[in-house]
Formats: C-alpha cells, structure tokens, sequence
C-alpha cells in the first residue's frame, strides 16, 4: 500500500534545476535504499517529501495519519545537556501529554480543588483520561525504550551523562536516532546514518534498522550497509529515479544487465532505422526519375512509420555511460618486499597503543588493514612514512619502492589549503595550464573550482583531488588510509577498478566492508597485542575470525 506518493515533482535551486519530473511511491513497511551520485538530489528529494524543499511543480502526497521521522546528514544537539537528555527527549505528542499531565498533578495539590469535591472528582477524571492518552502513546514505554536502542546502538550507561556537545559526528547521528526510532514514526527518513561510523557502529545500526516495524527510506554510500538493509533500491541518476527489487547487489547485476540489453535494442532500432531510411531515400530517387505516384506513397508510408515510432516513445535512447573520475593508478614492479615490518611498538607518553606488530607486503599484494577506532591504524601509516618515531622495532621500505599516501583528513593537501587545485597539480608535475585544467577535468571538477583555493572544496572534491595527485606521483607501494570516506558510489567504483589494474602493492585502512571485499586478497587486523592475518576479503575475515562485524 502506497503510503507516500510523489507525482512529477520538479525542484530547482538557486537557479539550477536539480531534478524534472519525477515520481515515485514508497510502501508500508518498505525499506528502500536511495542512491545516486552526489548531487543528483537525494537529500533534496528527502526535503521535499519533508515539506522542507518548496517543488516548482509536483507534488508530494502523504496519506493521512503517517508520521515521518527525519535524520539530517549533520546533526546538531543542545549543548548544556546530556547524551541521555538528548535521547530522551519526547516526541511532540508526547510533550504535550506531559505536560498536561504536570497540571493536573498541580491542580490535585491545590487546596481549593482537593476541598471542593466537584472539582476534585473533575480534575481526577481529566487524570484518568490523560493517563489513558499517555499510555496509548507509549509513555510508559519510553523510556525503557529509549534505553533499549542506546544500548542496541553500542552506548554504555557510563555514556549518558556526556556533554551533547563532545559527542563525535557519528555518536550525535546515532543519540538521534535513538530518539526517533522510540518515537516509532511510521516512515524512516535517514540522509547518511552511516558517516564516521566504525564497521562495528555500522553493523549495529544495521540491526535497529532491520528490526524498525515502520518504512525506512536510507540514503547510503556504504553498499555493504545497502545489501543488508534494503529491500528496494531506488537509483536517481540524469533527473530520473527507477527502482530495482532487491539489496544493492541485486541492483547493481540488474542494472548492469538493463544496461546491456538496452545497448543490444538500440544497436537493433538504429540497424532498422538505417534501413528503413535507405529505402526512403531510394523510393524518393525513383520519385523524382520516373515520377511514379506509387514510389511516392511508399516513401511517405516508412517516413510516418518513422515518425510514429518518435511520437509513441518506442526510439531506444543510446546508453551513456555515467560519467565519473578517470582515475588510472599504473604502479611499477619494484622490490618483492614492498614493506616489512619487524615487533614494531608505538606509544603516546605511558599509552601503549601496540606493540610485536609483524608484517611483510610483497609486490602485488593488496593488504586490508582493519581493527576498532582508536587502535593506531593510522598511527602505523604514519610510523611507516617516518612521520613518527615508535618505541621499539624496524620498518623498512624496499630499495625500489616509492610510496604514495592518501591521507584519511586530507593532510597531504594541508600546506595547499590557500592555493589552487591547479597550483598542486603543476607542483606535483610541471605541465602547461592547459594540460593541467584537462587533467582535472577529467576528475570531475569544473573550469571554476580549478582557480578556487583548496579551502573551498568539499570533502569529495578534496578526495577527488588526492587520488589525482597519486595518479601524477606514479608510485608503486599505496599507503590509502579511508580513501573511500567522502566518495560517491561511482567514484568507489572507479577507485575499485583502478587498484585492480595497478601494478603494485596496495595497504589500505577502510571501514568499507563491500570495497575491502572487492580490493584486497588479505586482512590483517591490528590489535593492541600484534597483528592477525586472514585470508580473503572482508566477508572470508567475518567467517574465520567468527566475529559479528
């Protein structure tokens, strides 16, 4: 049963026509994963069916008595309060039967209706009535509730008094979540839960989504997040949305497969068009030599045929391939021992972050390094790149091997912030000007943002601008610390297919469980006692280590 209707909605903005047109229907009970590039109008799209986002035409038809429940990409909580005041915060309905509630309880206190039996009796009847609201409404519940998905969500009791205002990206994400998911509205509208999510925080939110009784509309980077998730996929793309049954693989192989099919039609029509055309023209040539009547009809009869087939929709549109980055990483064969590592320790003063860490990556192996926020991934990068100095042990480089790094925060691009991704890339590489604006523009950037500062870029562009500067270094040993944070899921893809044409060894820190699946042949996970090795991707890792994320 449909329960939101959108009818040819068409939303521009500051200008620029973000998507024309378009329709869809969402489900009760439905969880659907809605993906598309960045900037095609996904968290748009979730405005509009919000009342937030004004369309120029459409509409957007809500059945009557559905609720709605809105998780924001960036989520601002009230500083001064708690994590567990924020949690707890009631609905709006809620609130109100509260406070009803509070007045009574006053009234019952006063003198003048507590010695005045008609307006005891009065006030005591308005108690009973509100307490059976209270109770429908699930306020009796929710507190228990509210701590049952905080707990669900990974927080431990010892958590509720923090500071709303310490609380990271990802922990403000999931207090509000929390809250609404007790709430119980009966659609879900989640712009990017998953953001600044370790896997472990990933596979929980996984589980209270799964369970939520209510329609769940999520709008995801994460496809491994998607495949566990999703019943529907809904793919926004060139000003269009179409829905796939199925989790994000099922969607991806279908896609694929339409794509195809429509690739064999098109080549077919335009066979027949072509032949359909060449017997115009020779009728039309017979026409004009022996001017006979009968040549003349038939040419006329093919050329309405043809302009039926445009009027009616049935010409197959050509396939265009989606446009994303042309990132191509070539890599070199250098040393067999790319990396070795020998009982490396690091500490910060007396914090032992590791210590016996042991590992060799050779020439052409794609290692994924894994393990829990705060373990010292990064810190091992940064040991490797001589950055910092460990307490005890030896890392050593092979003799031919260059090391490219792509920094989780963008470092790399830290002393660049204030020049242009023009000016990087011309110091990486000297080259003309206009070999430089070709070359960026083949990662997506326009002919403005090339003379911008770096400062102005979003996190994506910076990303962008990263792997284009490892493209330019041509380095054979990948350090890639989270270098999917921040990409779209076509920019994954490209990333994706280029680390399996390069020509070296690949170390990479990810949190992205479908991309360690499809670029890495072992795992290692750092704990603080050493490394453990597992063979395979990230799903061979969960069966022989038998963890739950």
């Amino acid at each position: 049963m449909h329960i939101i209707h959108i009818d040819r909605l068409t939303i521009n903005h500051a200008g620029r026509e973000i998507f024309r047109d378009l329709s869809w229907a969402i489900d009760d009970h439905d969880r659907v994963g809605l993906v598309g590039p960045s900037g095609v109008g996904k968290s748009t799209l979730l405005k509009a069916i919000l009342g937030q986002v004004t369309p120029e035409s459409g509409a957007v038809t809500i059945q009557r008595g559905i609720s709605l429940g809105y998780l924001p990409q960036v989520v601002e909580l009230t500083p001064g309060r708690t994590l567990l005041d924020e949690a707890m915060q009631p609905p709006e309905g809620l609130a109100r039967l509260e406070a009803a509630l509070a007045r009574v309880e006053a009234q019952l206190g006063d003198p003048a209706v507590y010695n005045d039996e008609a307006a005891l009796t009065k006030a005591i009847d308005r108690q009973a009535r509100l307490l059976a609201e209270y109770d429908a409404a699930g306020g009796a519940r929710h507190e228990s509730r509210v701590r049952e998905l905080l707990a669900m969500l990974g927080f431990m009791e010892a958590d509720y008094a923090l500071p709303a205002e310490t609380l990271s990206g990802g922990q403000k994400k999931l207090v509000l979540l929390a809250r609404l998911a007790a709430e119980g509205p009966d659609v879900l509208l989640l712009d990017e839960p998953d953001n600044h999510l370790d896997v472990a925080a990933k596979r929980r939110l996984e589980k209270v989504i799964t369970a939520y009784p209510g329609a769940v509309v999520i709008v995801s980077h994460d496809r491994y997040l998607l495949d566990e998730v999703a019943l529907h996929i809904a793919e926004m793309d060139g000003g269009r949305l179409t829905v796939y049954p199925g989790n994000y693989t099922a969607y991806a192989t279908a896609r694929e497969l339409a794509r195809l099919r429509q690739q064999q039609m098109y080549s077919a029509q335009q066979k027949e068009i072509q032949r359909i055309e060449a017997a115009i023209a020779r009728f039309e040539q017979w026409a004009s030599i022996v001017v006979d009547e009968r040549h003349i009809r038939q040419a006329r009869s093919r050329r309405k045929m043809l302009d039926r087939m445009a009027a009616n929709g049935e010409i197959i549109e050509k396939v265009t391939e989606r446009r994303t980055m042309d990132l191509q990483l070539n890599g070199w064969r250098g040393s067999n021992k790319a990396l070795e590592i020998k009982g490396l320790a690091m500490a910060f003063g007396d914090d032992l972050l590791f210590t016996d860490v042991d590992l060799l990556v050779r020439h052409g192996e794609r290692v994924g390094l894994v393990g829990p926020n705060g373990v010292g991934k990064s810190v091992l990068f940064r040991v490797v790149l001589g950055e910092l100095e460990p307490l005890d042990g030896t890392v050593r480089v092979g003799p031919s091997t260059q090391i490219g790094y792509y920094a989780q925060e963008h470092q790399t691009l830290a002393a660049w912030l204030d020049r242009t991704p023009l000016e990087r890339i011309r110091d990486i590489r000297p080259m003309a000007e206009g070999a430089a604006v070709t070359f960026l523009l083949k990662f997506l950037f326009s002919y403005e943002q090339l003379r911008l500062p770096i400062r102005a870029m979003s996190g994506g562009e910076r990303s962008r601008l990263q792997l284009a500067g490892l493209m330019l270094e041509g380095p054979n040993l990948l350090l890639l610390d989270e270098p999917t944070n921040n990409l779209d899921i076509p920019a994954v893809e490209a990333l994706e297919a280029a680390l399996e044409e390069f020509e070296g060894a690949i170390l990479v820190i990810s949190h992205d469980r479908y991309f360690l699946d499809r670029a890495v042949d072992r795992i290692v996970e750092l704990t603080p006692d050493g490394l453990i090795g597992y063979e395979g991707g990230y799903t061979d890792y969960l069966a022989e280590s038998g963890r739950e994320y």
